[in-house]
């Protein structure tokens, strides 16, 4: 005959009940708190702080690379207008800081878009978090492109326009400060970077359901006379540059403006 089965009792139900409420509480401390959408406020900041700093060392890092090649950048950087001139003893090195920090953050951009998209994404599903992989890469090109765009196209242009005014005059001789110039240089470029984020921008925010199709159509006219008012205040009277600098802008908000009312048809 078999044992007659032992009764349970009550000490060892509230043991095993113990350890599986510790089994349990072990198993969901595993879940990054960014996988379930639940985030406090606390650990938004937490998250934001951690990325920041990450960051900083990205654009920390690239300045150090960035500068083993500072003279072959500065040179390159000032080729549209030749030798330029330094006119307080520590404008120059301040100078070559700001460009090394500025090449560093160049360096560094696919760390800072990563970071950057890698915060906003948690509201999204874990299936449509597999877009980060798009967003980095895409976000990287389109800022690099918009950076030749402007140096390429608009910045010749405006240095011309306004050199032209101080040629006309008989007392007036051009000399460009290298600080100054180097201001001027990064008024006009960093500028057209973002500016070129923006159909990914659209399309996150119509993914997160801030921006709708019908909203983006109700401004679409708004967005293209003030691309074409930028053209015209950035270029020179010329109507060929001023449309060259509206359309981009004008296009990449169609861009946005269409995927998110045909593909996620908000």
């Amino acid at each position: 005959m078999s044992e007659p089965e032992k009764p349970i009792r009550n000490s060892e139900l509230g043991i095993r009940n113990e350890t599986a409420t510790d089994a349990d509480k072990n198993s969901a401390q595993e879940v990054p708190p960014e996988d379930d959408g639940t985030m406090s406020l606390t650990e938004h900041l937490t998250e934001l702080r951690a990325r920041i700093i990450k960051s900083l060392i990205g654009i920390a890092v690239g300045s150090c690379i960035a500068w083993f090649f500072l003279d072959e950048i500065t040179k390159w950087m000032v080729e549209p207008v030749g030798k330029l001139y330094y006119m307080k003893p520590g404008e120059a090195f301040f100078t070559y800081l700001k460009i090394d920090i500025t090449a560093g953050f160049l360096i560094a951009l696919p760390i800072i878009f990563y970071h950057a998209w890698r915060f906003f994404l948690p509201a999204l599903t874990r299936g449509e978090r597999a877009v980060l992989g798009i967003l980095v890469p895409a976000s990287v090109i389109l800022f690099f492109v918009g950076l030749a765009f402007s140096f390429f196209l608009i910045m010749p242009t405006a240095l011309k326009f306004f050199m032209g005014f101080g040629e006309e005059s008989e007392n007036l001789q051009v000399m460009f400060s290298f600080g100054n110039y180097f201001d001027f240089v990064i008024m006009f470029v960093l500028p057209f970077g973002f500016v070129f984020e923006l159909p990914l921008v659209i399309i996150v925010l119509g993914k997160l359901g801030i921006l709708t199709s019908e909203w983006l159509g109700k401004y679409r006219r708004y967005v293209f006379f003030f691309s074409f008012v930028i053209g015209a205040l950035v270029t020179s009277p010329d109507v060929f540059t001023q449309v060259a600098v509206a359309i981009p802008v004008v296009l990449l908000y169609e861009v946005g403006y269409l995927v998110v009312k045909y593909i996620l048809r908000r």
